[in-house]
């Protein structure tokens, strides 16, 4: 090894050249060492093409269909324990789903939402318990606010603030969603974003957690708008009436710009609360994303809004796969922040196989980006292969750990 160097030296002897034969040995070496991800050298335009080295992300969502593992201390002592031993390093637990919280939290309280909470069997606290636990073998906890604006027409946040929510140009007020016909918050509304704000400060206040995080709801579908308090809004802000065609680009455009508006507040509010805390963000691919549901992620990463991206590529088809992970706004965001892919693993009525999960994984790593597995009980016990096969499928994934330690790396 140390004949081959001092020949590599001698032939790039140029004083030029020294630094990027430097750059290129350091790179080898590092992309030999487990749980380092390595962003590829394709920077934006202008900027030097050296890879920046970060933990790598290991994570998974805890979901409301893994409630039956949350609400036993038992049980997630088992779970965290696992996590830990097959070298994950993040959790992202569910604190916001259907217009309710899984905590105590006298902010919704307030608001006229019952005093309905998810409590452990024994009556304990949940979050307290997971992230305690978590904590225990060295994971991060990153509470996942995963309703965003959306909540149920019928759920006590909608009945008792109607004013809050929003509409289609039709005067109707719900879409279809993933979680079924939902209503809309308005993001454009004080109320709403000082309700929205509060919930996350109670959180980074009586938890010990490391972060937040904002997924795919953060956003607004682009046929909404159309409420009397955004029309209003829209007319004083812009002197013109609200166009009729809800995917006319300036009126998308501000719409998007009031999100992102308000997405830096909350981060400010996070920060001003635990300085080192991780925002994260969990959007779809960015054409959806923004055509779709106004959600400009891009301007996030771009301003500093958020510590870590998990894009949600949740598709079977390998190419396909490949196709949205290598997208250029993706390695931009490898550029700035812990960037990973959000993988599927199946669910009750469509299973996974270890074989799909272990491709995807390995397509993402091999771009230098984390991943972070949709959901936890799918990971290997409602699964087509039995636990302890599952289980050693992860284990070849990740061999070695691959430490973070909850501050903000940019």
């Amino acid at each position: 090894m140390a004949i081959q160097f001092r020949t590599l030296l001698q032939h790039w002897r140029k004083a030029v050249l020294i630094p990027l034969f430097l750059v290129s040995l350091l790179t080898v070496i590092l992309t030999e060492t487990p749980g380092i991800a390595q962003t590829p050298a394709v920077p934006p335009v202008g900027t030097p093409a050296v890879p920046i080295v970060r933990p790598e992300i290991r994570g998974v969502w805890l979901t409301l269909n893994d409630l039956d593992v949350m609400k036993d201390r038992t049980k997630v002592q088992e779970a965290m324990n696992q996590l830990g031993r097959l070298n994950f390093n993040t959790i992202y637990p569910v604190i916001w789903n259907s217009g309710y919280v899984t905590y105590p939290s006298a902010v919704a309280q307030r608001q006229g939402i019952q005093p309905f909470v998810y409590r452990g069997s024994d009556g304990h606290d949940i979050l307290a318990d997971v992230v305690d636990r978590a904590h225990r073998q060295g994971l991060l906890v990153v509470p996942w606010f995963e309703f965003g604006f959306m909540t149920p027409l019928t759920s006590e946040l909608a009945v008792n603030h109607p004013d809050w929510l929003t509409e289609q140009r039709n005067g109707v007020q719900t879409s279809i969603s993933g979680a079924g016909e939902v209503a809309w918050l308005n993001p454009f509304h004080p109320e709403v974003q000082q309700f929205i704000t509060s919930l996350v400060v109670e959180v980074m206040t009586q938890y010990n957690v490391d972060g937040i995080q904002f997924d795919d709801n953060m956003s607004l579908p682009r046929e909404f708008g159309y409420d009397a308090y955004t029309r209003s809004l829209y007319k004083k802000e812009t002197k013109k009436d609200v166009p009729a065609n809800p995917a006319d680009q300036a009126w998308m455009r501000w719409r998007a710009n009031k999100i992102t508006a308000f997405m830096a507040q909350l981060e400010k509010a996070v920060k001003d609360r635990k300085s080192n805390a991780i925002v994260s963000i969990s959007p779809n691919y960015y054409d959806f994303a923004y055509k779709f549901h106004l959600q400009d992620w891009l301007a996030w990463v771009r301003q500093g809004i958020a510590d870590e991206l998990i894009v949600q590529v949740y598709r079977p088809n390998l190419q396909s796969f490949i196709e949205k992970i290598s997208r250029p706004e993706i390695q931009f965001a490898q550029q700035r922040i812990p960037t990973g892919i959000g993988v599927f693993t199946g669910q009750r009525t469509n299973p996974v196989s270890i074989y799909q999960i272990q491709e995807q994984t390995r397509a993402a790593r091999d771009r230098g980006l984390g991943v972070a597995y949709f959901y936890y009980e799918s990971l290997w016990d409602v699964a087509p292969e039995p636990a302890n096969y599952r289980q050693a499928g992860f284990e070849a994934l990740f061999p070695a750990p691959a430490y973070r330690s909850g501050v903000s790396m940019r």
